[in-house]
């Protein structure tokens, strides 16, 4: 499988060094702005998060800033991009690396991952982006990029496909290990696209993918279904007097703990 995926790489490299960097967090290699960027994108549409991105760097420009910010307007600035969680633990980061790394970002994988809400994916892309460490960076997109490139079976869904396939990565990264992994990033975005049909016609490594040769495209990736979300039914009181609506804050633990809400009751 090495020697099959090494074919992708430098046609991979190239597209995307070739690709308009319009996004405001692909504008330089600061280690910052890629965390930051990184954490919005998980769970959230591209396009959503540019005016969150935009506002929370106008506000809080620097590692120092993001450390020293109130909860209360950590949550407002976030507020819409849902996930609240994601912000608490920027701001736990950021407090760690105030104390234990001089105020700078850790400028390696390994170093990355002791960092509050930073996993393999996120060390990743931070490492080989800004310090061009040859580390996998393995999100959905690749996922389904590689998965249809050897024609993977195994449910993406797993830990063990996602361990798998970051292993054969690993192998093959190349000395521009961040352009890489931003191409097939931006490759599982733009054309290797989910619930639709991928733009095969336009994909650097099409001559590669063994899905479009025996037509996989629309089986791959293999993803199992998860239960059902559990439904809890509230009623919902709106309190108003004259100009004012009565609100509430919900509990330091728990699904959208310190977040406020309408009074309510369970059904």
């Amino acid at each position: 499988m090495k020697q099959e995926l090494k074919k992708i790489v430098i046609p991979i490299v190239k597209w995307y060094q070739n690709q308009e960097k319009t996004l405001p967090w692909k504008q330089d290699k600061e280690p910052y702005h890629i965390w930051v960027s990184e954490i919005m994108l998980q769970q959230t549409r591209v396009e959503a998060v540019k005016k969150y991105y935009t506002r929370f760097m106008e506000e809080l420009p620097t590692i120092q800033d993001l450390a020293n910010v109130s909860e209360e307007k950590l949550l407002k600035l976030w507020e819409g991009l849902g996930y609240y969680t994601r912000a608490k633990n920027l701001k736990k980061a950021a407090i760690q690396i105030i104390e234990d790394y001089q105020g700078k970002m850790p400028t390696s994988y390994i170093e990355l991952l002791k960092l509050a809400g930073i996993g393999e994916y996120t060390a990743g892309a931070i490492a080989s982006i800004s310090y061009k460490e040859k580390v996998p960076a393995v999100d959905g997109n690749v996922l389904r990029v590689i998965s249809r490139v050897i024609a993977s079976k195994e449910d993406v869904l797993l830990p063990e496909t996602k361990r798998k396939i970051a292993k054969e990565l690993l192998q093959i990264m190349p000395e521009e290990a961040g352009d890489f992994n931003e191409g097939l990033m931006e490759l599982g975005e733009k054309i290797c696209m989910p619930n639709t049909i991928p733009l095969c016609e336009k994909c650097p490594i099409q001559e590669f993918c063994i899905a479009k040769k025996e037509n996989l495209t629309a089986e791959l990736p293999v993803r199992i279904k998860k239960q059902k979300r559990k439904i809890e039914k509230k009623t919902v009181f709106i309190l108003k007097y004259k100009e004012e609506i009565a609100i509430r804050k919900r509990g330091k633990t728990g699904i959208l703990a310190n977040l406020y809400e309408f009074p309510n009751v369970s059904r």
